[in-house]
C-alpha cells in the first residue's frame, strides 16, 4: 500500500509517498481502508515537531479517516469488515490502509459521504465540546467566532446556531464572512491582517466591539491567536468565557488584568486529551452531532479535495489560510 511519510522534521516539501507493507490488526485492533482523510492544522505540526505528540518516524500525518473496515483483530466487538466507519487517528490517515484501537472507531450513517465523514469527527468534535462543556454555551448567549470560515471555526458557527446562540462571524475577508453567514452567522466582521502595533491592536480591538453590540460577547471562540486575543477578548461580556482553541497567527500572551476586570474566564480546549480521559462524555457528543448531522442543522463543508499524492499541497494550502471549510485528502 501507499503512504505520504515523514521520514525527518520539515514541511510539506518533506513528505514521501513510498510504498510500506499492509498493517496488521493485533488484539482489539481494526484495519481501516482509507477512502478519505481530513486536513487539519496540527498536520502541519505534527511533521515539523511542533505539536504536543511526536510519533515515531516514519509516519503519516491525518489524524482524522474514514473507510471501511478491512479486517478486526482478536477480541474486537465494536466493527467487523465492511462497516463504514470514522476515526480519530492522532496520525497516520494519509495511508491507503491504517490500523487503530476499537475504541476510536464510529461507525457512519449509510448516506454518509466519506469526504463529509473524514470533514467530521474532529472540528465537530471540537467546537461542540468547547462550546458545550468548556463554554458552557446557553440559548441568547452571543459568540464571536474568529477564523470563522476554517474548519473548527465553521463548525463552531454551525453549532452555536444550532444551541440557540447569535452568533458574529470574524475573517479575514468578506468572502469568508459571507460563507459564515451562509452558514449560520447571524453577521460578521472583516479583520485585518497583522502583526499589528499598538494603534492598530486598539483598532482591532474596537472593530470587535462593534460587531458584538454594547453588551459584549458572552463566549469568545478563538481558533486564531496571535495579536486577535487580545483585541478580542476586550470585546467580552461580564463574566463571558474566553476558549482557547489554536494559534495559526502565534501564540498569545493575555495581560491578566483583563480577566479581571471582566469577571471572565480563560479556558483551554484540548478535544483530543477529553476523549481519551472522559470517554462517556465524548460517546454523547458524538450520538447528539449524528442526531444534529441527521436532522440537517450541520453539515461538513468540504471546499478541496486532493489525491493522496498531492497530500503535501493540501497541508500547505491549509496552512497558507486561504483555505475554506474543509479540505480532505481523498484515496
Amino acid at each position: 500500500m501507499k503512504a505520504l511519510l515523514s521520514n525527518a522534521p520539515g514541511g510539506p516539501e518533506t513528505l514521501v509517498l513510498t510504498e510500506v507493507p499492509s498493517p496488521v490488526a493485533g488484539p482489539g485492533q481494526v484495519v481501516v481502508t482509507v477512502k478519505a482523510c481530513g486536513v487539519n492544522f496540527p498536520d502541519s505540526l505534527i511533521i515539523e515537531d511542533k505539536y504536543q505528540f511526536k510519533p515515531q518516524r516514519p509516519f503519516a500525518p491525518g489524524s482524522e479517516i474514514a473507510g471501511v473496515v478491512k479486517e478486526v483483530g482478536e477480541g474486537v466487538t465494536s466493527a467487523k469488515p465492511g462497516d463504514r466507519v470514522i476515526a480519530n487517528t492522532g496520525h497516520g490517515g494519509m495511508s491507503e490502509e491504517v490500523v487503530v484501537d476499537q475504541s476510536r472507531i464510529i461507525q457512519i450513517p449509510d448516506a454518509m459521504p466519506f469526504d463529509e465523514a473524514s470533514a467530521f469527527i474532529l472540528t465537530y468534535g471540537t467546537s461542540y465540546y468547547g462550546l458545550k462543556q468548556r463554554g458552557h454555551l446557553k440559548p441568547g448567549h452571543v459568540v464571536l467566532v474568529l477564523g470563522a470560515a476554517g474548519g473548527v471555526g465553521l463548525a463552531a458557527v454551525e453549532l452555536g446556531k444550532a444551541m440557540g446562540a447569535k452568533v458574529v462571524a470574524a475573517a479575514s475577508s468578506q468572502e469568508k464572512v459571507d460563507l459564515a453567514i451562509k452558514h449560520g452567522a447571524e453577521s460578521g466582521v472583516v479583520y485585518p491582517s497583522g502583526p499589528f502595533d499598538k494603534d492598530g491592536k486598539k483598532e482591532l480591538a474596537g472593530l470587535f466591539k462593534e460587531a458584538v453590540g454594547p453588551n459584549g460577547a458572552d463566549l469568545i471562540y478563538d481558533g486564531v491567536g496571535g495579536d486577535y486575543a487580545e483585541a478580542a477578548f476586550r470585546c467580552i461580556a461580564w463574566e463571558g468565557r474566553f476558549l482557547v482553541i489554536g494559534f495559526p497567527a502565534g501564540i498569545p500572551a493575555l495581560p491578566l488584568n483583563l480577566t479581571l476586570l471582566k469577571n471572565a474566564d480563560v479556558a483551554g480546549v484540548f478535544w483530543g486529551a477529553h476523549v481519551a480521559r472522559e470517554p462517556d462524555v465524548h460517546r454523547q457528543n458524538v450520538k447528539e452531532l449524528f442526531d444534529l448531522y441527521t436532522a440537517g442543522k450541520i453539515k461538513p463543508y468540504v471546499s478541496e479535495t486532493f489525491s493522496l499524492e498531492q497530500g503535501a499541497d493540501a497541508i500547505r494550502h491549509l496552512t497558507s489560510r486561504k483555505a475554506m471549510g474543509k479540505v480532505v485528502v481523498t484515496m
